[in-house]
């Protein structure tokens, strides 16, 4: 029970308190004001100000989908969420009169609405939209033709909001494209500047490498010469973080390393200063002379077929790559690109839609079961208010459905913030507009600056948003005729019942991220044994590629899964350590991993090829049964015989022609058993831990 207490205490604590960055750009807070203010400004003028508020509606609903991406991939989303905001609103404006229809009609939302989950955070943001859409209009049922007129034009607005995003389209194709990809080289620099040594930390680049993944080979990718020469890019970027690891884990010539680094250090940042300007890479070509000619110095002062010279040779090739490659990217130099150096993967294109709801139809699902939420919830939400006639009673189920997420975390977090965030924004909103001048003029321009600070803050502290956003709300219904200091407490009070029911939805029928977490954990060890398994085979580097994809992905998913995991109250003890301990010693076995692919792309063929196979596909077996062991909480088999396969490697690779590469693959082989057998280990401990709590409980009730 105190657990419990502390964990709860804790996370209202955090959740009032933590603050991060805002990262939205100034001209996407500035659009997305505009898109909801500038109707209603004409409406105001040209004497049809219920147009203008209905249009800046359907613009504020469906803000949160202009999320950075490629243009196509914006646009797409931008016109499911407007479709979904005119579909919801027609819905409501016709079903809103009878009980009955309208409890259907939300138990329909709510659970589609829901299940967009399964397809990530931007898309859940459009069953959002149509669900707080249709409860807001249900208040307000009309005829069919008012209906139509209200749902085109809160279409309209989301339309208008969509033409604000990608109006810098035709004038500048690849911003986002090279944005991302100036991200990551930007981080290279880092990485050559300042690479962490201790094993334990993370590789770098995970996010970003992620986020560029997703931009250049996503579902809405652009295609054409440049993105060819982005694709080319992405690899590149790919092969100089695993030269850059490798070098950092080598102990020979560490100084030599060092300096060259320097010299690569200037290179990576010029070229993503060429891709943030779109500008031709004039000075990447200088910083690349430059390293060239300390490559040449470097080299006659050290052994020229030595480890350090072939890591030094492969990256000063792969800068090279990346400076051309740099000159064909963007709309610029279109024109100038050459032929595809790569690929896109196919494992890498979007999947089917409709095969993934279908299969996320299921009571094991995580998303079927917020759908089943979502609609239950939103539904009895929307009945109380009904059935006891709330005033303002569609704040009720709006709250419910803004504030029910997949997870306890998230909607407690939302939870709290939104009530104190609602009740802070109506004292702040009725204390402005007391003192500001009663004039339509003067409310649409403080709606404008608290709009503004809305979408400014949304990501920094949800709680100071929601007090921006009910403001907004507050001034914009104002125009309507609604009075900013009628019914406060009723608004106070439909917001914490509705935050109250959505956490009481989850604690009703839960699904606890410690339930989830071995599964997850699970997957990011197999993705591992998938990388390892490809790397046995050093001809298949689109394998390679592939699977290091997979195992970021993997990873990622297992540390959102650890991160709800830490929020949620009375997360057991061992199994937290477990996790942590797993992604400790996961990150040395990625270094290790990525140092082993450096050296397969250094040469074609390695020493004792078929043992080293042998011994890589033996460790890659280990962790599949890590994993399977894992996931069902069992002691895994130990495996002595890794330990003797390297040994005996080791043993071979002694008599071998190649003596620095036999050397680096002992050391590599090595370190490789030790990681594997250190995972092992830990694994081992978690069902011995479950069951000693499990103990300790039954002593101590």
């Amino acid at each position: 029970m105190s657990t419990r207490a502390y964990s709860l205490r804790a996370s209202v604590l955090q959740s009032l308190t933590t603050t991060k960055r805002p990262d939205v750009p100034a001209w996407v807070v500035l659009r997305n004001t505009a898109a909801v203010v500038l109707p209603l400004a004409a409406g105001m003028l040209t004497g049809h100000p219920q147009a203008g508020l209905a249009i800046g509606a359907g613009a504020l609903d469906t803000m949160f989908s202009d999320q950075p991406g490629p243009y196509r991939q914006r646009l797409w989303q931008l016109l499911l969420a407007s479709l979904a905001a005119g579909l919801a609103s027609l819905c409501g404006f016709l079903l809103g009169g009878d009980l009955l229809p309208i409890t259907l009609a939300t138990m329909v939302f709510g659970f589609f609405g829901g299940l967009l989950v399964v397809f990530g955070t931007d898309i859940a943001r459009v069953g959002m939209t149509s669900m707080i859409l249709l409860v807001i209009t249900a208040a307000t049922p009309t005829t069919l033709d008012h209906a139509l007129d209200g749902a085109a034009l809160i279409f309209a607005g989301g339309l208008l909001l969509a033409l604000f995003s990608v109006a810098a389209w035709p004038l500048n194709r690849y911003r986002p494209e090279r944005q991302a990809l100036a991200t990551v080289y930007r981080e290279l620099a880092s990485l050559a500047r300042e690479y962490a040594q201790d094993q334990s930390v993370a590789p770098a680049l995970t996010e970003s490498m992620t986020t560029l993944q997703h931009t250049l080979l996503g579902r809405h990718h652009a295609r054409g010469r440049a993105m060819e020469a982005f694709a080319a890019l992405l690899e590149l970027a790919e092969r100089i973080r695993l030269e850059l690891v490798a070098m950092a884990e080598m102990h020979s010539a560490a100084s030599i390393h060092a300096m060259f680094r320097q010299d690569a250090e200037r290179v990576l940042s010029a070229i993503a200063d060429a891709l943030e300007s779109g500008d031709s890479p004039d000075q990447a070509t200088r910083a690349l002379q430059t390293l060239q000619a300390s490559e040449r110095a470097l080299l006659d002062r050290s052994t020229r077929t030595d480890a350090a010279a072939a890591h030094i040779h492969a990256l000063s090739g792969q800068l090279a790559a990346a400076v051309r490659n740099a000159n064909w990217a963007g709309a610029r130099g279109e024109q100038r690109a050459a032929a595809a150096e790569m690929s896109l993967p196919r494992a890498l294109r979007g999947g089917s839609a409709l095969s993934t709801l279908k299969a996320s139809l299921t009571v094991r699902s995580a998303a079927f079961r917020h759908a089943l939420r979502c609609a239950v919830c939103l539904s009895a939400a929307l009945l109380v208010s009904r059935i006891w006639q709330l005033p303002h009673g569609y704040w009720l189920p709006m709250t419910a459905a803004i504030v029910l997420r997949p997870d306890f975390a998230a909607t407690f977090n939302f939870g709290l913030l939104r009530v104190v965030g609602t009740v802070l924004g109506l004292v702040l909103t009725t204390a402005l507009l007391y003192i500001t001048p009663h004039d339509p003029w003067a409310h649409l321009a403080l709606m404008a600056v608290l709009c503004m600070l809305f979408r400014y803050l949304a990501t920094a502290h949800y709680g100071i948003a929601v007090a921006a956003l009910t403001g907004t709300v507050v001034v914009f219904l104002s125009f309507e005729g609604v009075h900013s200091d009628v019914a406060v407490m009723d608004r106070v009070i439909n917001t914490a019942l509705g935050s109250g029911m959505a956490l009481l939805a989850y604690v009703l029928w839960p699904t606890w991220e410690r339930g989830r977490a071995r599964a997850a954990l699970s997957d990011m060890l197999e993705a591992y044994a998938q990388y390892l398994h490809a790397l046995a085979r050093p001809e298949r580097r689109d394998a390679h590629r592939e699977t290091r994809t997979g195992v970021r992905t993997a990873r990622t998913n297992a540390q959102a899964s650890l991160d709800r995991m830490q929020a949620e109250p009375a997360t057991p003890l061992p199994l937290l350590d477990l996790a942590n301990a797993l992604f400790l010693n996961s990150n040395r076995l990625a270094r290790t991993a990525m140092t082993l692919e450096a050296l397969l792309h250094d040469c074609d063929s390695l020493p004792e090829q078929a043992e080293v196979t042998q011994f890589i596909d033996r460790s890659a077996s280990q962790l599949h049964a890590l994993a399977s062991a894992l996931r069902d909480n069992q002691v895994p088999a130990t495996a002595p015989e890794l330990r003797q396969l390297q040994r005996s490697l080791a043993t071979l690779l002694a008599m071998a022609d190649d003596r620095t590469r036999a050397e680096q693959l002992v050391r590599i082989s090595d370190r490789l058993a030790d990681n594997i057998n250190t995972l092992t280990h830990v694994v081992s401990r978690g069902p011995q831990e479950s069951a000693a709590a499990q103990g300790e409980r039954r002593v101590h009730p």
